[in-house]
């Protein structure tokens, strides 16, 4: 299964590879050079598939936990100042996604959509600490009863180039749906109120819609 967002690069890739391999078998008479563009127009036809694919996840909803919004490993757990919607100390755990991970956003809990917010930015590396000031990013507040607000940015990277967001302002959403994709792309931070209790340790990898991130 793959993820709707895929769907149009994952046809081209397809038409790519078929054109490369039956272009190489008819013009290229050199055995090692033919096979060895169609060996790699394969290759790029396997990192696309595996990059969209979009593995069902039977999340169980809990409105006393927050799930991981996203695969991935757990690389910052630390108070920090948030300045553009709380403008106050929180709690701040960052997932970062390699290449190979699912890049899938899921909602990391049910509530309603108090915020939602695009910004244009540059393409640092994920892990640099400008990142998430100053790269492409969302930021996006659900509000729910347990925990109140809770704010979860995706941010892009090195490779990434677009952001999808399907959160809409208003919007009443359930814990573990589809929130939206990093096409090439690679952390998502959330923000917790101080003396929430993290569930997660440094260098964890988590299951997005599975694994439980904080709890009351």
């Amino acid at each position: 299964m793959f993820h709707k967002e895929g769907h149009l690069i994952i046809v081209f890739t397809f038409i790519f590879t078929a054109g490369i391999t039956l272009g190489a078998d008819y013009f290229i008479p050199i055995f090692w050079l033919k096979l060895a563009l169609q060996i790699l127009a394969f290759g790029l036809l396997v990192l696309v598939l595996q990059f969209f694919r979009n593995p069902k996840r039977n999340t169980i909803i809990n409105l006393d936990h927050i799930i991981a919004p996203v695969d991935g490993k757990v690389v910052v757990i630390e108070e920090v100042y948030e300045k553009e919607y709380f403008k106050d100390q929180r709690l701040m755990v960052s997932i970062f996604m390699s290449p190979i991970n699912v890049h899938v956003t899921r909602y990391c809990m049910s509530g309603k959509v108090l915020f939602s917010k695009y910004h244009p930015g540059k393409y640092l590396v994920a892990w640099h600490p400008k990142a998430s000031e100053e790269n492409e990013r969302t930021t996006v507040v659900v509000e729910n009863k347990p925990f109140g607000e809770v704010l979860y940015r995706q941010i892009a990277g090195a490779l990434a180039r677009r952001i999808v967001n399907y959160a809409k302002k208003g919007q009443e959403v359930i814990q573990g749906a589809d929130a939206g994709f990093i096409k090439f792309g690679s952390r998502v931070d959330l923000y917790f109120s101080i003396g929430t209790k993290v569930d997660v340790e440094l260098n964890q990898i988590v299951k997005g819609g599975i694994d439980c991130i904080a709890k009351k």
